[in-house]
């Protein structure tokens, strides 16, 4: 657990650069996530009176609506980034209680708006990337699984209109597909995801990772997510 801290730091950060892939007709300039989001990439990346900031707001619209969704799982993410700092300063106990109120905040936010992708992507992004640098495979394989439980729901929810996002958006879903089946061991759903981004995205880092995982089945972290962005830099 002494690498959570940064495992939860690239995780909000690759929310943020799927940038919430939200459905075209969800256009609200009233989104939470445009409250709080910005506080919460920071918060992640290590300013404490940022991430204070958001979760005081999602705390606050908690109290008035304890089922906005969206809150709940923000909330829930930065509940979860705070279990590895206390895991980090020697205190297992409170670390593995907020590990589970974290992940529980996230899963009872996708119970109340199961086809919500500002609940869904965030929850899935940061599970996939918190599982990349679990040393137990037996804790890492059901966050990779309910992540890709996340983005393959968002995908069916985006099919029809999924050709006409940008690069990015299909990218950071499409490996993230690929990437997390590859760690499950499943080849064949993998395969078909890499495939896809070879077809669909030539000539960007994320067939470049298709081209070096079909060839070699095989993807240092970096190369599985959070790319042609900041991070990649």
């Amino acid at each position: 657990m002494k690498r959570f801290k940064n495992v939860l730091a690239a995780g909000g950060l690759a929310i943020a650069v799927l940038g919430l892939a939200v459905a075209q007709d969800r256009i609200d300039q009233a989104r939470f996530d445009f409250r709080v989001r910005s506080d919460f990439f920071a918060g992640f990346a290590g300013n404490e009176q940022a991430l204070a900031r958001a979760m005081k707001i999602c705390e606050e619209e908690l109290a008035k609506n304890p089922n906005h969704a969206e809150a709940l799982v923000w909330h829930g993410s930065g509940v979860f980034f705070q279990s590895g700092k206390l895991f980090q300063a020697g205190d297992p106990v409170k670390g593995g209680e907020f590990w589970q109120r974290g992940l529980k905040e996230m899963d009872d936010a996708v119970k109340i708006a199961p086809d919500n992708l500002g609940v869904r992507i965030p929850r899935g992004a940061v599970l996939l990337t918190a599982a990349r640098s679990l040393p137990n495979p037996a804790m890492a394989r059901p966050l990779v699984e309910t992540g890709l439980g996340d983005f393959e729901h968002t995908l069916e929810i985006q099919k029809p209109f999924f050709d006409t996002l940008g690069a990015h958006p299909r990218g950071e879903l499409l490996i993230g597909l690929a990437d997390g089946y590859a760690r499950l061991g499943k080849e064949e759903q993998a395969k078909t995801y890499f495939e896809r981004i070879r077809a669909a995205l030539p000539g960007t880092a994320y067939a470049a990772s298709a081209d070096k995982w079909l060839a070699t089945k095989s993807l240092a972290p970096r190369e599985g997510g959070c790319l042609g962005c900041h991070l990649s830099k």
